[in-house]
């Protein structure tokens, strides 16, 4: 026997990607094929091959026990509408050219629909202390039965409104809610477009203020949680020129920054040398942003301080007994 297990009629839009499932099960283990016939009249069934189509078919098949096999086509156009057959055979003569299989090959089919993608322009307004972003078809399309807005896996707002325009309001300044927003229209198949609030790096330290001891490695750190991401990241250390940035791996610096954070670590700490303000500098295409932080370098005796002092107390304490029990006169002494 051999089924897809994909729904049956699928509908995607341009430039998006659909998958196929298709298993059969025989003894001995059947081979799995698939085929292809476009929507027009003329068009006749074609086999498909792992990288057909100017690679953007890509065929998975697993042969244990019975046979799996898994059909992935992207960038989806026009001309990938149309039945997709997955044909399955354990005859030995399947493959002959010349002989006809005893056994005949069990089929499968499956129908895609890809529609041409609307165009939905997106854009983001200011006004007094208030971000209107929006979305607007630029053609009527039939089925929309509403609309969402998303931030990240957070659903913003929802409505049950037809119209190929859709807006959300959010109040504050751009700084504070920069990142990657979505439209969302409830259709068939469902269509979306991302709405993008893109400012210069916000960069904060992680801790304003950091604290080692003499010889350990000191850790400084800076994020950026706006968007988009950092491009760039440089430090340096106050009083010295902007232009002599510290060079990564130079000294007993060590730098590591990825995507919106970095780290500087400073190897063998002096108290002399490295005790002061750093500041990191984070730039991408919108712009530049920066926050310093502040290193303090102690002695190693700086823990052993409180714990001498407490001796040094004790000891006082101590010798101030003994002194007044030597000078306490006989009389005093308890029966």
């Amino acid at each position: 026997a051999g089924f897809i297990k994909s729904p049956l009629s699928q509908k995607r839009l341009t430039q998006d990607s659909v998958e196929l499932y298709c298993e059969a099960i025989g003894n001995p283990i059947p081979e799995i094929q698939w085929w292809f016939e476009g929507s027009e009249p003329n068009e006749t069934y074609a086999q498909l091959w792992d990288g057909a189509r100017q690679d953007r078919v890509k065929i998975n098949a697993t042969y244990n026990l019975h046979s799996t096999s898994t059909i992935y086509i992207a960038n989806l156009t026009s001309d990938d509408s149309g039945m997709y057959e997955c044909r399955a055979s354990n005859d030995p003569d399947r493959n002959h050219l010349s002989k006809s299989p005893k056994v005949k090959w069990i089929r499968s089919q499956a129908n895609v629909f890809v529609i041409e993608r609307p165009d939905i322009r997106t854009q983001v307004n200011g006004v007094s202390d208030k971000l209107i972003l929006s979305c607007n078809m630029t053609e009527p399309y039939p089925g929309i039965t509403g609309h969402e807005w998303m931030h990240g896996d957070k659903t913003l707002q929802t409505d049950e409104e037809s119209s190929v325009f859709t807006s959300y309001t959010i109040e504050g300044k751009m700084e504070e809610h920069s990142g990657v927003y979505e439209c969302v229209y409830k259709t068939n198949p469902m269509m979306k477009a991302q709405v993008n609030i893109s400012v210069a790096p916000q960069v904060i330290a992680y801790k304003k203020s950091e604290h080692g001891n003499e010889g350990d490695t000191g850790v400084l750190t800076c994020k950026n949680p706006s968007f988009p991401p950092v491009s760039s990241w440089s430090w340096y250390k106050n009083g010295q020129e902007v232009s002599a940035p510290i060079v990564n791996g130079s000294g007993r610096y060590i730098i590591k920054s990825s995507g919106n954070k970095t780290e500087l670590r400073i190897l063998k700490l002096n108290i002399e040398e490295d005790t002061g303000d750093y500041r990191c500098n984070a730039s991408n295409s919108y712009g530049f942003g920066g926050a310093t932080v502040n290193l303090r370098v102690r002695s190693r005796l700086a823990a052993l301080w409180p714990f001498l002092g407490i001796v040094a107390e004790v000891l006082i304490l101590v010798t101030i007994i003994f002194i007044y029990e030597k000078r306490r006169k006989p009389d005093e002494v308890l029966d």
